[in-house]
């Protein structure tokens, strides 16, 4: 079964940077695109950024595009998001997704989530 467990995240003053980490089991890590999302309180879960098993392909929504960063490295089964330039309206909790498929499972699988806060 697909376990995935989110790290990195913290309190970082408006315009800091912080870097998460999905570690992520299997053996078929590498065949699998993988994404992060974000909630705030009282709002809907938000899609951040997707990556392409191989990692030529990133996507992100207009939001984020330029500031934040997603990659991976199959050989740790790690997939990383850096983000820069925070604003107080990235504070939510972070969670690393695998979508529905052959590694992700029926309905995909997520990771517990990771509190980010961005004071002003």
């Amino acid at each position: 079964q697909v376990q995935l467990v989110e790290s990195g995240g913290g309190l970082v003053q408006a315009g800091g940077s912080l870097r998460l980490s999905c570690a992520a089991s299997g053996r078929t890590f590498s065949n699998s695109d993988m994404g992060w999302y974000r909630q705030a309180p009282g709002k809907d879960r938000d899609f951040v950024a997707r990556i392409t098993a191989s990692g030529g392909s990133t996507f992100y929504p207009n939001s984020v595009k330029g500031r934040f960063t997603i990659s991976r490295d199959n050989s740790k089964n790690t997939v990383y998001l850096q983000m820069n330039s925070l604003k107080p309206e990235d504070t939510a909790i972070y969670y690393c997704n695998a979508p529905p498929g052959d590694y992700g499972g029926p309905l995909g699988s997520w990771g517990q989530g990771t509190q980010v806060t961005v004071s002003s």
